[in-house]
């Protein structure tokens, strides 16, 4: 008896794994309720909730017979739903009839339905991070996993709910109209009418204004077209010539060899001998006068292999933050991956890396650059329009032509022993820079001088280099520089270990 006059005391509660999910079934009644008695109601939450928002699996069905009446153009009340789950076969599962009369009886208006269904998206968001969170940390305790791979695969995660929950609402014309002039009045206030960053190229800029902000560009070519270079000689461009900050990941090639492109281009000399060090005392001397154009230029370079596109996203950020990144660059789309996402194929997997980066460059709203391969079928063409890429050249998904807003591609003709347009300009030592692509404005070719040797594109106007004809399409030969005997005029100015 005398335990029983003993105070109760209350036991300790552990909370840390007794939490209950997230949810507001009341909430979820009220909303299947409300799109049951008005017919505009379902219009208002089709873009904020899906049948997974819904906690109860029940409700999630009837959310379900719900939507596809609407999809159907059919009324949706309790008779038309009821009899929609009874054609699915899930009446019964969700409480019969008299479940359905009693939701819709709950509520007299819709009103207040789209601030309901935010609370609905909200708990839903709230359980997929607590699911993410657990994968987690159950495949972290894994010692058989590596663990890069595991971060990898929880950013894919992480990645692929923020973008199915990610909403853009809309917004009225005027503060965009607003907007819109004031690009108009900077661009007038240009004495070249240029409205984004310059790539240096005179009849380019002329074509495109400059590189857009918040546009995705797709630099295209096959091997040995020199794709790599005109990219740098545009970071270079950038960088040197108007000091914008530049950032350039490399897949392909190490920080040290893209600095010595760089090296090659800047300070005039020959990509070889940048690699065998056997400078004579005036390229010793040009090296040494000319490095400082280059030293301190805002160009930041990452060479991580197999860089994923959460990666990209994560350095792309900081990059624009701390550095304040006008333009990043990308070589090449193709090496790069979606670690930690699904796909039954690789073209699946290079559509979500097309259209990431068109989402990255609206978020950051810059420029985007991103080099790209190009299948085999333009080496099984003849003559002189065979040669020429095509927008169905671009390898391996039609999406980067669809996600893309500017396409270009590298052409060197005389590559294919082609020395002559047809219109009567020689293309010995010439590239043609073709837009094929152009959401805001027109296309055409742009014909651009190639010092193979110095790794370089530049105008035919600054051109100070006479190139001498080729012997064959593939070696250019030197014949003057700055009015002086070329020391290599007798050797092929194309390396291998420089041209891509």
């Amino acid at each position: 008896m005398a335990e029983n006059n003993r105070p109760n005391r209350q036991v300790p509660i552990d909370n840390t794994y007794g939490h209950l999910q997230p949810q507001a079934t009341e909430i979820e009644r009220v909303v299947l309720g409300a799109l049951m008695i008005d017919k505009d109601a379902f219009s208002i939450v089709s873009e904020i909730i899906v049948p997974e928002t819904f906690y109860e699996p029940r409700h999630q069905k009837i959310f379900t017979a719900i939507r596809t009446l609407n999809m159907d153009e059919k009324p949706v009340d309790v008779m038309t739903v009821t009899e929609e789950l009874k054609r699915e076969g899930t009446l019964e599962s969700v409480g019969g009839a008299m479940y359905i009369i009693e939701l819709s009886s709950l509520v007299a208006s819709s009103a207040h339905i789209e601030y309901h269904a935010h609370i609905l998206r909200e708990k839903f968001l709230a359980r997929q991070l607590i699911s993410f969170a657990s994968r987690v940390e159950t495949n972290a305790f894994d010692e058989t996993l590596d663990v890069e791979t595991v971060m990898q695969q929880a950013e894919g995660e992480l990645f692929e709910i923020s973008q199915k929950n990610m909403k853009q609402d809309y917004t009225q014309i005027d503060p965009v109209i607003i907007q819109a002039v004031e690009t108009l009045q900077k661009a007038s206030a240009n004495k070249g009418g240029l409205t984004g960053v310059p790539s240096g190229f005179t009849k380019l800029d002329d074509k495109t204004s400059g590189w857009q902000a918040s546009d995705l560009v797709i630099i295209a070519g096959r091997p040995a077209m020199g794709k790599t270079s005109f990219a740098l000689s545009i970071a270079k461009n950038i960088a040197v010539d108007y000091r914008e900050p530049v950032a350039f990941f490399s897949l392909e090639m190490s920080n040290v060899q893209l600095v010595q492109r760089l090296m090659s281009n800047v300070c005039e000399i020959p990509g070889n001998k940048i690699l065998n060090g056997q400078l004579t005392d005036d390229e010793w001397e040009r090296l040494d006068k000319n490095l400082r154009i280059l030293t301190g230029a805002p160009i930041y370079v990452d060479d991580t292999p197999g860089l994923s596109i959460f990666e990209l996203r994560t350095k792309a950020r900081r990059l624009v933050r701390e550095k304040n990144v006008k333009v990043i660059m990308i070589d090449y789309l193709q090496l790069m991956n979606a670690n930690g996402m699904r796909f039954g194929n690789r073209q699946e997997e290079v559509s979500t890396i097309s259209r990431s980066l068109k989402g990255l460059a609206k978020e950051l709203n810059i420029p985007i650059l991103a080099l790209s391969q190009l299948n085999r079928t333009v080496e099984n063409r003849d003559g002189i329009d065979g040669k020429r890429p095509q927008l169905s050249d671009l390898r391996e998904s039609g999406a980067i032509e669809q996600d893309a807003d500017l396409v270009l591609f590298v052409h060197r003709p005389e590559y294919y022993r082609i020395y002559d347009d047809g219109k009567g300009n020689d293309l010995h030592g010439k590239a043609q820079i073709i837009i094929a692509k152009h959401r805001k404005g027109g296309m055409g070719d742009i014909l651009l001088d190639f010092k193979g040797e110095f790794t370089r594109f530049q105008n035919p106007e600054d051109s100070y280099f006479k190139p001498s004809p080729t012997t064959d399409g593939g070696e250019i030969m030197g014949s003057k520089i700055n009015g002086n005997d070329d020391p290599l005029g007798s050797q092929p100015i194309e390396d291998a270990e420089f041209l891509h």
